[in-house]
């Protein structure tokens, strides 16, 4: 046998170990995974032959020669990498099932669509929309995603504000943690909701905190926002909650910066094709980039400037990276870490393209206490791998959410499974093959 046949023959029988093991325990909490490589994302850094004790669906101890009770569950990792569960990054998981029918699709809103009217709701929060039970979350969840943002968009009849979203685990829970995360689009992608002017997004941006400080009346005819509008727009001025702004180009950043010092706004970038110009700025701003590390050559007139070095020019500069994906993010969470792995060939340093799929994310989002790193007293969301997390031949062999199991099939592991299976029309009773005769 070959030395590449041999690998994914000891691939196999391990995972059928963990599988065998957690079979008859899947609710258990009480579990120690031994010999592990455990990339903490953390403090500790990266621990060789090292162990993790779980207990209550929490991190009880990190370290070498851990021992448990009795009744303790015991995986032996054979020295395989175990992480944190991953960001998913940006996306409507749970908003959204198919992009292209709009009755599944509730990430935005325009409630001025049909007057072609601007409507400025900041209080609109997608979280309400979140359905736990959608059938995007196990299909994520087996890739290794634990968590993710949900975003909101903006679109027309809406504005330059999408409104508000927040960290959802996918572990069934239909309630978001931590707090609320604001969405702001600038740019040319936005200018279609501003007067096609890039220019009128920061008059409409000063008229709203003029208007939550009061200098405009809520009775004017300028006015934009509702009472509630007003209301939860404020929490995050002052240095209040998180503002995520979808920006690339270089200029366009170097105004965020300034605005957001002026009105003291904690902000993190979202594209930022070009943000590598700024990277000193942003570094002294404290602003973390979720940059998307394929951004390459012009594609546009905002993205001149993008090189596939973004990330690591940034991350040596001394910002907090992360990584976002354009396009179809919600139904490609799981290529998050490949856009991780390829910030790593090309200069970022393999533990922060790990930090960038975790801690970095959780800290920003303000769930950093509870996600993002193995730490005694975090929860439980590990992933154990069969390679290199940020390789896209590896795959993660078993998930534990709380120290829970989670039952590794999806609808897609489902179909592939009914669709392989060699049944001959005679053993289907005639029926196509995706009706065999036994009703499985």
């Amino acid at each position: 046998m070959s030395r590449a046949g041999k690998g994914k023959l000891a691939v196999k029988v391990l995972a059928a170990a963990v599988m065998l093991s957690v079979a008859c325990v899947a609710s258990a909490q009480d579990m120690l995974i031994r010999n592990a490589t455990v990339h903490t994302a953390g403090a500790q850094g990266t621990l060789q032959n090292a162990d993790v004790l779980v207990g209550g669906g929490v991190i009880r101890a990190v370290g070498k020669g851990l021992s448990a009770t009795p009744d303790a569950q015991v995986i032996d990792a054979q020295g395989r990498p175990l992480t944190p569960t991953l960001f998913g990054g940006i996306t409507e998981i749970g908003l959204e099932e198919v992009s292209g029918e709009k009755t599944t699709v509730d990430a935005s809103v325009g409630l001025g669509a049909d007057t072609k009217q601007m409507t400025v709701r900041p209080e609109f929060d997608v979280t309400l929309a979140y359905n736990p039970e959608s059938v995007l979350v196990p299909v994520e969840r087996i890739e290794g995603i634990g968590w993710t943002l949900l975003g909101a968009n903006t679109t027309d009849g809406g504005s330059i504000i999408g409104g508000q979203g927040g960290v959802v685990r996918l572990d069934g829970s239909p309630d978001p943690i931590g707090p609320r995360v604001l969405f702001v689009k600038l740019g040319s992608d936005a200018s279609g909701l501003s007067g096609n002017s890039r220019a009128a997004q920061w008059m409409l941006l000063d008229q709203l905190i003029d208007e939550v400080r009061g200098r405009i009346s809520p009775d004017s005819h300028a006015a934009l926002l509702t009472p509630a509008g007003r209301a939860a727009l404020a929490k995050y001025l002052g240095g209040g909650g998180r503002v995520v702004v979808a920006v690339h180009r270089a200029a366009d950043i170097r105004q965020l910066l300034r605005w957001s010092a002026r009105h003291d706004v904690r902000i993190a970038i979202a594209g930022g094709s070009e943000a590598w110009k700024l990277a000193p700025q942003l570094a002294a701003a404290r602003v973390p980039v979720f940059v998307n590390p394929l951004a390459n050559l012009p594609a546009n007139f905002d993205e001149i400037n993008a090189t596939m070095e973004n990330a690591a020019r940034l991350r040596a500069a001394g910002v907090a990276v992360s990584f976002a994906q354009e396009g179809d993010a919600t139904h490609n969470a799981r290529k998050l870490r490949q856009l991780a792995g390829n910030a790593v060939a090309n200069g970022l340093a393999w533990e922060d393209g790990l930090a960038g799929l975790t801690r970095v994310p959780a800290e920003t989002f303000g769930v950093g206490d509870r996600l993002g790193s193995i730490a005694v007293g975090k929860r439980a969301d590990l992933v154990l791998w069969s390679g290199d997390p940020l390789e896209v031949s590896t795959v993660a062999m078993q998930v534990w959410l709380d120290g829970r199991a989670i039952p590794m099939r999806s609808r897609q592991t489902e179909l592939r499974d009914r669709y392989l299976r060699a049944i001959t029309p005679a053993d289907a009773g005639g029926l196509p093959r995706a009706y065999p005769a036994n009703g499985d």
